[in-house]
């Protein structure tokens, strides 16, 4: 039986999967890109091997937890602000229904249904209290659809561990290969190569062209890192030397 749909466009995927991204490349892009600064920098300003594993472990640790923390509580905030806004919304049909019907009615026709129809439709609206409400959250507050995200601590879980796998790109090149400055080369083109193939990866809910993807991640967080790596290295010269 033929579906009434595409099931291959995005909006029909699962909301709490796709609310998901941010935080995945977020995590795996400034996981890649922090890391790589901090582990180069070190790599070439002090050729220790037993340096550059530390501080490549420690960064890693540490950043992970800070930013999976970060996205729980940024995202606990919203979700708490969102549901403030409801229950202030659905005081306020209490109080002041007459003009909440009224503002309904007004968004109805700036959203261009016809004046009668829009009378209609806010009238039926308003004698519903549950339908009154739904409509307001969505016009009003545009929170339509919210409620399906994933949740914040789900979202701070998948920040952290995609932090933790970005990370690990340009670390392990070190861990495995002893000579730093043969794993220095190895590890930066690793990581390059890891940041295009994220950005690559981000085209199957875009549907944007693969290539103009992941030489626009490739070119910005390759931005990113020269500038951290740079101003590390003017740093070490100018007060470290």
């Amino acid at each position: 039986m033929k579906k009434g749909y595409n099931p291959d466009f995005i909006h029909h995927a699962d909301p709490g999967k796709t609310s998901l991204i941010k935080e995945l490349v977020f995590g795996m892009e400034d996981g890649m890109v922090s890391t790589l600064g901090a582990v180069t920098g070190i790599a070439t300003a002090t050729g220790s091997y037993f340096m550059v594993a530390l501080s490549g472990l420690v960064v890693i640790a540490v950043e992970s937890i800070s930013m999976g923390v970060g996205s729980y509580l940024s995202n606990k905030s919203e979700q708490d602000m969102n549901k403030r806004k409801v229950f202030e919304e659905k005081s306020e049909l209490k109080q002041f229904p007459k003009e909440e019907r009224d503002e309904l009615r007004d968004i109805y026709l700036a959203d261009g249904w016809p004046k009668d129809l829009s009378e209609t439709m806010a009238d039926v609206a308003s004698k519903d209290k549950k339908l009154f409400l739904k409509e307001m959250i969505y016009h009003e507050l545009e929170l339509g659809g919210s409620k399906n995200g994933a949740h914040p601590f789900k979202k701070g879980v998948v920040m952290f561990f995609s932090y933790v796998i970005g990370g690990a790109v340009p670390l392990i090149p070190y861990l495995l290969i002893e000579n730093i400055y043969l794993a220095i080369p190895i590890s930066v083109g690793v990581t390059l190569l890891g940041l295009f193939l994220l950005g690559v990866g981000t085209t199957k809910f875009s549907k944007r062209k693969w290539w103009k993807a992941g030489l626009e991640m490739l070119g910005l967080a390759s931005l990113a890192a020269l500038i951290g790596y740079g101003v590390g290295q003017v740093v070490d010269y100018m007060w470290l030397k």
